[in-house]
Order: C-alpha cells, then structure tokens, then sequence
C-alpha cells in the first residue's frame, strides 16, 4: 500500500513541490521511494476522468446522463480529442439507422466475426460482442446529436455506407466517413459532436495541462484519487472522485522507446498521432496492481505507407505506383513483400521486419503515366507531382538505378540485381517467388504490369506508421480494471487505447474510433450504477514498466540563427510543409530586426495548434529571434513556423 503523507506535513509539502518541478512523468517520491502524497490543490467530484479523448468525452457524457452532479476530466494538453485530432475518423457499426437509410442488410454477428478474423483471432470475443451491442446504440446517438446533418463520403450509389480500404475489408459495408461542419478545428465529426456536447454541460469540468501521475488507494483500498501536476503553473493537484475514476489516457504510439520494448523495429516506427500518447496511463494503473499481458502490447498495428513529415513523426501517405508496376526494396536494395497483396496486414508485418521499417517505393515515368490512366494517381497527383504536395520534397530522381541507389545511399549492385531479377519476371508473365502475378489481370490493387525502366526513374521513401496501439491493462466487462490474480480494482475503469487485447493482432475499420466512444460510455454506466468493494490492497504488478521509458530525451539546443548576423529590411515570405498542406510566413524585417511575422497560409488541426499560431508570431517579434521555445502542447505547429521564419532570415541575410 502506498504511503499516504499528510498534506499538513510542512517538510514533505517542500518535498513534494521541489519533486514536481523535475522533468514530466517523474513521480515525486520520498527517500523510501515511497509516493510523496501532497498537493497545492485539491479537487473532488462525482467522477475523475484522465484524458479528454473520444473515450473521456463519452465517458463524461454518459457520466451525466447517469445522474452524475460533478465530472472534473484530467487532461495534460490543451486541448480535447486525443487521436481524433490526427485521424479522419472513420466510423463502423452493423444493423445501424445508416446502413437501414442505405438500404443495406447487415448483421451484428457478421460484423462479430469479420472483428475477430481481422483481429488474427487473438481478440477478446466476450468484449468484442460488448462493443458491437453497444456500437449500434451509440451511433444511433451520434446520429441524433448532428451526425445526419453531416457530409459523408459516399459510393457510387451514394450510400453513406462503405468499404474502407485502408484496413481489410469487411463482408459488408458498414464504414461511415463523415466530415465534420468546422473543418478548421476538427478533423472528424465524432470529435465535434462530443466535443460540442460536452461544452453544453454545465456540471462538468476539463482542466487542460494538468498531467495526471499517480493514482492513490484510500484507507479502504479503493483507488478514488490521483495526484497530478498542472504543466503551466507546476502546481500539484489532488483530485479525488466520490464514485470512481476513468483511465482514458490512450496508448503508446508517441513513445518509440516503449514501441522498441515490443517490437524488434518498433523504435523506428513514426508516430501519426500525438506524442501525447505516451503510454504512461498504463504504468500509473501498473502501480496499483492492473495487470498487463505482455503479449498484447507487442500488437502493434502499422501502415506500410508513413510519409516522414517531422524527425519520429508522419501521415498516411502511399504513392500506389506499385498498383502500376512499381516496387518497393528495403535499404539494402531488396525486395520482400508482393507489393499488391490485397490484405494490407501481410504488407504491414512484412515491413516492420525490415531494417528500420523503411522501405521505398520504386518507379519510373512509365508508371507514372499508367497509373494515371488507371485512374489510381490520387495520392500521387495531391501529395507528390505539385510543388506544394506534402511529400514532393521527399522524391527523389534519378536518370538510372545506379544514380538512384547512389542518392538512397543504397548498394548499387544489389538494387541493379533487384530490378534486373524483377523485370525477368515480369516478361516471364506467370507468378513470381514472392507471389505477385503479371498476367495483367486488373484488380483493385494491380492495373498495370510494367518493368522498372524508362527515362526517368524515382524513388520515395516510406517507414512503418503507427496511429494506435492495441495493448495496456486488463478490463472485465465492465471496463473495471483486474489486478494481476483477476481481482477487480475497486473505484479504476478504464476505457480507449489504455486497455489492451480486446480487438487482437490488428485492428478492424471504424473501431479505432468508436471503440473508445462505445467503452468510455459503458464504462462511465457502470461506474455510477456500481458499487464500490473494499479491502483491496494495492501493490505494484509483478511487470511495471520501466520509468525511463517513459523519460523524454531532450534534444540539445542549437540557435536556428545567429541574429548578431545584419538583416536587410523588407518583406521576406518562406513555405513548409505542414500538417495537411503548405504553411506561407511572411517576416517583415524593419531597421534590421524582426517587426512582425504573419501566417499568411495554414492547414494545421485548429485545435491543436491554436495556441502555437496565435502566441508564437508575436513571440519572435518581440524577442527579435527565431532562437525561442516551442509552445506546449503544439510542438510540430512550432517548429513549422520557426523553420518558415528561419528561412524568411536567410534570406534577408544574403
């Protein structure tokens, strides 16, 4: 049991907030490397809720339509959606008012069985019908707080109901790609909806910035509290729940040192979420005793299709030119996939097997010119061909395969040997060792056969991209969180990417989104119809993580300019890639120093990079240099802008 500290301790309350201003997920401990168990502040409420992404938001929701009078959700950004903030959000769900409107027959015992296939049959099936029964409900409730105004993505008939090929396909359609109405601030209509009900409640309550670090059992070993530390005061915050607490804090696809525990190449996979997404709720609930099977935190879903945006971090960005022909080798120049395998899943697994889970995409001019034919250019046409395409900077050209291994700094001989073995199989037709066919039957992922050969030839690379993780704690039916010997943790729930094994080995489309929703909702019912057990005593699981994975390297800091350097006046303007298009800065140079610097252009996630574009322009200004510290929370927006605006000065130093 751990070591509750009173907080009228004068000595441990000094303690405890020298121990706070140490780097973020450093617990404050006492010399007994006991938790050191005071605060600034505390707060209570009905229900404690740690993280505000799809899971935290239904959970609240749910919270109060159970007759919840106060909900206080612990959340270290600053602002709501979690993943939702990096994803489409794609929805699924069988038997649904959607699929009835579309005219589609569909069974929740199809949609069962496609999850559990797709999960590799390494899914928890008691769970997995759970969702399915729910899923149905909460999309009928998604659809009457706005979803049937929104705009979907439809097929040819029109039906809002589709196939999604960017996972396996289910037997029906029952995906739902919605957009939402403010396409500035979110990315999916699930975050909107939430996020806009949410703010109608008045009884609850979103403290952003606050960092949530250590759960505490009370005297009845019941895990009611949790000590946090607010990022932008330093502050230590109790908050203390009277009926239970929800742990929403996601999954691990941020940490690249936790990834590396579980996968041979994990610490080279690109994030395409949030850093955020650390993993550190699953360590917190660890602490108390959750249990945590090993096994389901080496599920690890990937695209074999991450476009590098940021050093560790990426988008979906596939060029498709092996649909025409093209390949794609590993770093040594081979090939090890049929690049048009029609379940993705082999493709996936096959490249987190290579050498850093790279891989590029090989092609010449004459696939370029058939895939256009074809009809399947999309991904190249918007994010390649044009100069303001999000991944034109990263193709490179060549006018051989020798020039082009040369600028891969990939062996010659063997990418020669490669593509030579390559097109002796194409004009040999038939099928080759790795299973691909060219016989030029046209299929949704093969429309053209072509060797690698033409006047031009390209290159693009793509790594292994991670946008969830299926791993974390051990829930029952109930989302109540299990110790290690099966018991229930009396006051924990948990719901979203911070459990771990319910969909199996990969996930299924639409449930990385409404899995959260569905299970944050069921959890926040059963937390206020339930009844709190004692007696529990709380000790850590036999597996606890590894603090230092979750230790954040810093980055040694160099200036981005020397502005002792003379600076011309005048009006500079600088491009960069950013988060779903280009990013335009103009920099006004005035008496040799930096006046004001306007974001003319921007595409980033409104919530997210908000306070970055709003604060970090004036910011520069005012300091007269590009040499300043990125906003919290909006890192990436940050460092778009500073590089934009280093740019603006080199050029005003020429």
């Amino acid at each position: 049991m751990k070591k509750i500290v009173s907080i009228c301790c004068a000595l441990l309350m000094t303690i405890s907030l020298a121990a706070c201003s140490k780097p973020q997920n450093e617990t404050p401990k006492t010399d007994d490397n006991q938790p050191v168990v005071s605060a600034d502040v505390e707060k209570s409420a009905d229900v404690i809720i740690i993280g505000a992404g799809g899971a935290g938001l239904s959970a609240a929701i749910q919270a109060v339509e159970s007759g919840a009078k106060s909900v206080i959700i612990v959340e270290k950004t600053n602002n709501t959606g979690g993943s939702l903030n990096y994803t489409s959000g794609s929805m699924s769900g069988a038997e649904t008012i959607i699929q009835k409107l579309d005219g589609i027959e569909d069974t929740k015992e199809s949609f069962v069985q496609d999850i559990l296939k797709n999960g590799a049959h390494k899914g928890n099936e008691e769970l997995i019908r759970k969702f399915v029964d729910e899923d149905v409900d909460m999309i009928q409730w998604l659809w009457d707080h706005g979803l049937s105004d929104n705009q979907f993505s439809t097929d040819k008939e029109g039906h809002r109901s589709v196939f999604a090929p960017e996972h396996a396909l289910y037997s029906v359609p029952r995906t739902y790609k919605a957009s939402p109405d403010n396409k500035e601030k979110y990315k999916s209509a699930a975050h909107e909806i939430l996020d806009t009900v949410v703010a109608g409640l008045e009884n609850v309550t979103i403290d952003f910035m606050t960092e949530a670090k250590t759960l505490m059992p009370n005297d009845k070993g019941q895990i009611l509290s949790v000590l946090a530390v607010n990022n932008e005061t330093s502050q230590t915050i109790k908050y203390t729940a009277e009926k239970g607490i929800i742990v929403a804090t996601g999954g691990y696809s941020g940490n690249a040192k936790l990834m590396g525990e579980f996968a041979e190449n994990g610490a080279s996979y690109l994030a395409g979420g949030s850093f955020a997404a650390d993993g550190y709720g699953i360590r917190m609930m660890q602490e108390v005793g959750a249990k945590v099977d090993e096994e389901t935190m080496t599920y690890i879903p990937t695209f074999p299709m991450g476009l590098e945006v940021a050093p560790g971090i990426g988008s979906i960005a596939p060029t498709y030119t092996w649909k025409a022909g093209g390949i794609c080798v590993n770093k040594n120049g081979e090939r090890f996939v049929d690049e048009t395998l029609a379940e993705v899943e082999e493709r996936e697994v096959a490249l987190e097997e290579q050498p850093e889970a790279i891989q590029y995409d090989i092609f010449t001019d004459k696939i370029i010119e058939d895939l256009k034919a074809a009809g399947a250019d999309m991904m190249w046409t918007y994010l390649y061909e044009p100069e303001n395409g999000k991944g034109h900077s990263k193709v490179v050209t060549a006018d051989s395969i020798e020039e082009l291994a040369g600028k891969l700094n990939m062996p010659a001989e063997q990418l020669a040997k490669t593509v030579e073995e390559y097109n002796a199989a194409v004009e040999a037709g038939g099928t080759d060792s790795f299973g691909r066919s060219y016989d030029g039957t046209v299929t949704a992922y093969n429309v053209a056969v072509n060797k690698i050969e033409g006047d031009k030839y390209y290159a693009v690379p793509l790594k292994a991209l991670v946008v969830m993780t299926l791993g974390g704690v051990t829930v029952n039916d109930k989302m109540q969180v299990l110790a290690e010997d099966g018991t229930v943790i009396p006051g924990l729930y948990a719901a979203g990417e911070v459990t771990g094994g319910i969909w199996g080995r990969f996930v299924s489309g639409g449930t990385g989104v409404m899995g959260p929703i569905v299970f944050g909702r069921l959890a926040a019912r059963e937390l206020m119809s339930g009844e709190l057990a004692e007696g529990y005593t709380a000790k850590p699981a036999s597996n606890l993580l590894d603090e230092k994975l979750f230790v954040r390297d810093e980055a040694v800091k160099t200036d981005r300019f020397d502005m002792s350097k003379a600076l011309t006046d005048g009006e500079y303007e600088a491009s960069v890639d950013g988060q779903e298009g280009k990013m335009n800065v103009k920099t006004t140079i005035a008496d040799g120093k930096i006046s004001k610097v306007e974001i003319v252009e921007q595409h980033e996630t409104e919530a997210v990079a908000k306070p970055a574009l709003e604060s970090l322009p004036t910011a520069i200004a005012e300091q007269n240099s590009v040499n300043v510290d990125t906003i919290a929370g909006a890192t990436l927006t940050s460092n778009r802008i500073l590089d934009a605006v280093t740019d603006c000065l080199n050029q005003a130093a020429k």
